[in-house]
């Protein structure tokens, strides 16, 4: 596994990975036991979220037709973007070994503390907000008591889930992960680019990203980059 240290500022920098998206595919029928379920139906609506998001790449998506489906299509969006944006931490938590690529212009045992900084206040913010959002679960509990589904109850759950898998990840990483180290002169040329227009460095970064071999990492870097 890939995890590349990308310099979005003249000082700081993310973590980013293009791994294959670990999404398992729930068995049918679904599991008994409420937290099971959860977990059967997060799965469910991230493979469905993964689905909806390769349509979009391909262009093989038709606008949602109808109030519900653009509910839904607006939920998928959400969905993809949470799994964006934990990808890396969910990935980590079933590996063993991982390579760190980083800008060859930075020391090492520094990208390595950049990565364990990372790391740790990932770890520290899923475990805050996955105690925040599990007393949220147990609060939203009276409102089983309304006919029909309880969203405010599967809203919790689907964020006590990805925190907690991310929490996994963040400290598998730190503890467990045994990490080799890459200097990468591409990754160098970010930093020099940060503070011009989103415009002018977007060419630099294609070239960065066509270099790496990194489909989204334009994308990633538009977003990210601070000027």
């Amino acid at each position: 596994m890939d995890v590349f240290l990308v310099p979005v500022a003249e000082d700081r920098y993310e973590l980013y990975c293009e791994e294959q998206d670990d999404v398992e595919h729930p068995s049918e029928p679904p599991p008994s036991g409420f937290f099971r379920r959860m977990r059967h139906r997060f799965q469910a609506m991230l493979a469905e979220a993964e689905r909806d998001r390769r349509r979009e790449a391909e262009d093989d998506a038709s606008p949602p037709k109808g109030m519900m489906a653009r509910i839904k299509a607006r939920t998928l969006r959400w969905v993809a973007e949470s799994i964006a944006e934990q990808r890396l931490l969910w990935q980590l938590r079933r590996r063993t070994d991982a390579c760190l690529k980083y800008p060859h212009d930075l020391p090492e045992a520094h990208a390595l503390e950049i990565l364990r900084r990372q790391l740790g206040r990932d770890f520290e913010r899923h475990r805050f907000w996955l105690a925040i959002d599990s007393i949220g679960l147990i609060a939203s509990s009276v409102l089983m008591l309304l006919p029909g589904p309880n969203l405010v109850a599967y809203y919790f759950g689907f964020r006590i889930v990805g925190h907690y898998l991310s929490v996994r990840g963040a400290r598998q990483g730190l503890t467990r992960l045994s990490w080799r180290t890459d200097p990468s002169p591409p990754l160098s040329c970010l930093r020099a680019i940060v503070s011009a227009p989103p415009d002018v460095r977007a060419e630099e970064v294609d070239r960065v990203a066509t270099a790496l071999r990194l489909e989204h990492l334009a994308s990633f870097f538009q977003r990210a980059a601070v000027s």
